[in-house]
């Protein structure tokens, strides 16, 4: 291996890089001369292959920053979040931006004055991640005021018609339609649904569908985004005699399997839960969680190149683009006794 600083690798060597990046050679040798026609991932990944072999990036490819670009999310302890922000990184630096990550904390900055933060900062832009526009009880105009100042930016989870701007959201009431339907088909007949504050247009929607596929028979119970409040929910959907419980995220399922135990009984033998999100972290629960997958990489990189299409002055459609949830079967849903 090269010692740090050392001239770039001989021919002989891209064969070291191209099996780090897993790339091929030439597909190597078309970044390290600057050429194009390869993909921004890829010449990111190439680019890391460099830097973990040891050898120094060509001066050419030592560019600076295009701008930096805001992110604004709620916080960092549910892992969704973070799941986010690392491929939103991920394809900035792959254009040549820089992220700035913003966390909204009780007691601390609110999204308005993080907003101001970054404008004073001359961002090039700000991705928006469940943040107000999501809440119905907001008012939108706060977006339009950034409009007004010239700052273009792509909001994800939670559509606003009055807003103009691209949004990137999962399709929530079909992620509780497809949990409903997982746990009907395990013989669950009381189903019951455990999520978020009411004002919350990703909550209206996954009631909306929960609605759609069990008509009279399920039952909501509106709690907090964290493992307390899917625990007080999902006590409040035992009591009604719920054999299988969906919840708004993953944080509250877990708070829903804690429900189940303090009540002597098991998860999933006499209790299915479903969560929703699927960071990382869920498959290694007890008992892996079974979950509504949102397409993470798949969400972010269409908003940052929303985004990128906006500052670069291009015509991106002010409308809202939909994802499809994936169904993850784990251990945390049986059939019903």
């Amino acid at each position: 291996m090269a010692e740090p600083g050392a001239a770039l690798p001989q021919p002989a060597r891209l064969a070291d890089i191209a099996e780090q990046a897993r790339v091929s050679e030439a597909t190597v040798s078309r970044v390290l001369n600057g050429k194009t026609g390869v993909a921004a991932a890829t010449r990111q990944r190439v680019l890391a292959a460099l830097d973990v072999l040891g050898y120094e990036r060509p001066v050419r490819l030592r560019q600076r920053s295009a701008g930096l670009v805001g992110l604004v999310i709620p916080e960092l302890t549910n892992p969704i979040f973070p799941a986010f922000a690392q491929v939103i990184e991920q394809v900035l630096a792959g254009h040549g931006y820089t992220p700035v990550l913003c966390t909204q904390s009780p007691g601390g900055a609110t999204e308005d004055e993080l907003v101001d933060q970054l404008v004073e900062r001359g961002v090039t832009g700000i991705v928006f991640m469940s943040g107000l526009h999501a809440d119905t009880t907001a008012d939108p105009a706060r977006y339009a005021r950034l409009s007004g100042r010239g700052v273009p930016f792509v909001l994800i989870n939670g559509f606003n018609p009055r807003v103009k701007a691209p949004f990137v959201s999962p399709d929530d009431a079909a992620a509780t339609r497809i949990a409903v339907q997982h746990l009907r088909a395990l013989g669950h007949r009381r189903v019951g649904l455990a999520v978020g504050p009411h004002r919350f247009v990703p909550v209206r929607r996954k009631v909306a569908g929960f609605r759609e596929e069990t008509a009279d028979e399920g039952v909501v119970r509106h709690s907090l985004f964290s493992v307390e409040g899917g625990q007080a929910a999902a006590a409040a959907l035992l009591e009604a005699g719920c054999t299988g419980i969906v919840c708004g995220s993953d944080m509250m399922a877990l708070g829903a399997i804690r429900a189940v135990r303090q009540r002597g009984l098991d998860v999933p033998r006499d209790v299915s839960v479903v969560g929703y999100d699927d960071s990382d972290l869920f498959a290694f629960t007890d008992p892996p969680l079974t979950t509504l997958r949102q397409p993470v990489r798949a969400m972010a990189s269409a908003a940052v190149n929303a985004l990128l299409e906006e500052i670069n002055g291009n015509l991106v459609q002010h409308t809202e683009f939909v994802f499809q949830p994936e169904l993850v079967v784990r251990g945390s849903t049986a059939k019903a006794l």
